[in-house]
């Protein structure tokens, strides 16, 4: 596995295709706080971290609304091969403002919205919808 996060965003994608009412994958603490915003914008139902040993899992419940899931798209925007800075006047409403951006900035993740609230910039990595 090359890029965690691109793998998470897939994994996520996959389940809902499927209608899966949830599943588990490896955690880290970006993955973490990137399903963290997506249960604040209720996307996701709830995530869960659990630990056996040294290996730390989540466990991500998926939200569905009469068998449609709650994400219809998410895009990884910023790729290791290619990274995507956008200062506070870049940072654009996604989908006309019924989906978020994730951002890393230096307070941390937060959505593009609260960045442009906090004025700042940073790294977009990913797009939902």
């Amino acid at each position: 596995m090359i890029d965690p996060i691109t793998d998470m965003l897939n994994q996520i994608r996959n389940a809902q295709a499927v209608l899966k009412p949830e599943f588990s994958m490896n955690a880290s603490n970006l993955k973490l706080e990137i399903a963290k915003i997506l249960v604040d914008n209720n996307f996701i139902l709830e995530v869960k971290k659990t630990t056996k040993g040294k290996a730390k899992t989540m466990k991500i419940v998926l939200k569905y609304d009469n068998n449609e899931p709650a994400i219809a798209g998410i895009k990884r925007v910023s790729k290791q091969g290619q990274r995507i800075y956008q200062t506070v006047s870049e940072l654009r409403k996604v989908r006309g403002g019924y989906g978020i951006s994730i951002v890393s900035t230096s307070k941390g993740l937060m959505t593009g919205k609260d960045a442009k609230k906090s004025k700042l910039g940073g790294e977009v990595i990913c797009e939902v919808w």
